[in-house]
This record gives C-alpha cells, structure tokens and sequence, in this order.
C-alpha cells in the first residue's frame, strides 16, 4: 500500500487549522461583548422578509414633478466625487514628492508627511463629515471637503508606495549628473509612475461614488440626501428606485474605470 502524500503541507495545515480556532475564538469574544445573536435573525427573518417585499417591493419611480431632481441629484453625487477625486488628487501628489524619501528634497521629513497621511485616512470619510457638519453646516460644500481630506490622506499614502517602486538606478543616475529636484520629478517619477498613479486615480473614485452617498445622507446633498429624505417619510418603494439607480451607476462606474485601469496596467 503507498504511502498517501498529503496535499497540504504538515506545518501548514497546522497554521491554518490554528488560525480558524483563533478566528472562531474572536467572533464567539465578539458577538458575547456586543450581545449579538445570530439565531435572532433566523428567528425573524419571515419579518425581515415581509417588510422587505411588502414595503420596498415594486419599486416605485418619484413622480413627474420630481424625478428631475432626483436625476439632478445623481449627477450632483457623479460631480461631487469626480471633483473631490480630482483636487486631492493634485495636492497629494504634491505632497506625496516630500512623502518619499527617494525623491523628497528633505528627506528627514518624509516620515511626518506620511505619519500626517496616516492619520488622516485613519478617521473614516463619516466622521469628518459629522465634525464639518457641525462647525460649517450641511451642504455640499461640506461633503465635498469631507471626501477631499479622506481620498487625499489615501492617494497621498498609495502614491508614495508607487514612488518607492521606482528604480533607484534610475534617480541616482539624474542625481550624479546634478539634476534638479523637478528635473528628477520630470524625468523619472512621472514616466515611471504615470499609469499608477491614473490607476490609484481611477481606483478612489470608485470608493467616492459610494462615500458622496453615504456623505449625503448625512447632509452633504446628492442622491444620498434624496434617497434618506423618501426613507424619513416612508416613501421605501420609491427609496428602492433610487437604491436601485445608485446601484447602476455604481456598476456603470465600476466597469468604466476597472476597464482603463487593466488597460493602463498591462
């Protein structure tokens, strides 16, 4: 009889078995210290599914009157991510040059910009709207600040990681020939990195469409405050249309810029 080899390694299969103990130890701790119960949502589920297909289903479009602003606001929710994308995109690019320590001119400071960066993206897109919210008031002013200060703090921590990736042959070689900092920026960053730093680009504006939701319903305008507006007056097959509608142009989006980026890529 031969001997059966084993498809996974010993100490492997040891690994994983003692990770998936560890991972069922942690939601047994968790679901104790936040008294959640599975079994309660088996338990009402014929509940959950009757107000699901009694109040949300057919979905219903807005009325005539109305369905121009809801279209409105699908475009303002489009524009509001574009833009924030778009202005963080520059100002962490240039903040990203003195986050690097390859190519920074001050080298010594790259780690404080990127601690900076850190702490920033560390403080979910929410709550720096809640805290505009309350200082400036709603708008989507505000919501737009909000998305700029999150998408900044991520692309200026994706592009420095982009920049270190670049070939230190290549900076050196500018550096003993007395190039300049922008020389060096010009002449090996920028074609070096060009195509991903579009894809970091393409990549937070994917994450913007669903964040400007989510800003809006909080008050930041667009599609979010108009879909939280029909929830708040129980209008919940009209708030499905719309759900319905955030859902396509998430995917159109989605699509869109997973298509450029695979392009830029290859």
């Amino acid at each position: 009889m031969h001997p059966k080899i084993p498809l996974i390694p010993q100490d492997l299969k040891k690994l994983y078995t003692g990770f998936l103990i560890a991972t069922v130890i942690v939601f047994c701790i968790s679901t104790f210290v936040t008294k959640f119960n599975v079994f309660t949502l088996f338990a009402n589920g014929d509940s959950i599914w009757k107000f699901i297909s009694e109040d949300f289903f057919p979905p219903k479009l807005p009325k005539m009157n109305r369905l121009p602003d809801v279209m409105e606001s699908v475009l303002v929710t489009l524009a509001l991510a574009m833009a924030s994308t778009t202005i963080a995109a520059v100002l962490a690019f240039i903040t990203a040059l003195f986050g690097s320590e390859k190519i920074s001119p001050f080298p010594k400071t790259a780690k404080f910009v990127r601690g900076f960066a850190t702490f920033l993206r560390n403080i979910p897109t929410l709550v720096w709207a809640f805290i505009l919210f309350s200082s400036l008031g709603i708008g989507t002013g505000v919501g737009f600040i909000a998305l700029c200060i999150t998408s900044f703090a991520f692309m200026v921590r994706a592009f420095v990681e982009t920049m270190e990736d670049v070939s230190n042959d290549c900076v050196e070689s500018l550096e003993a020939v007395g190039a300049t900092f922008f020389q060096r920026v010009s002449q090996a960053i920028l074609p070096s990195c060009l195509s991903g730093f579009i894809a970091w680009f393409l990549y937070c504006i994917e994450v913007n469409i669903r964040a400007s939701t989510i800003v809006g319903m909080v008050g930041g305008g667009g599609v979010g405050l108009t879909l939280f507006s029909y929830i708040k007056t129980f209008h919940y097959d009209i708030a499905f249309s719309i759900i319905l509608m955030i859902a396509v142009m998430v995917i159109l989006v989605d699509q869109l810029t997973g298509k450029l980026r695979r392009e830029l890529l290859k």
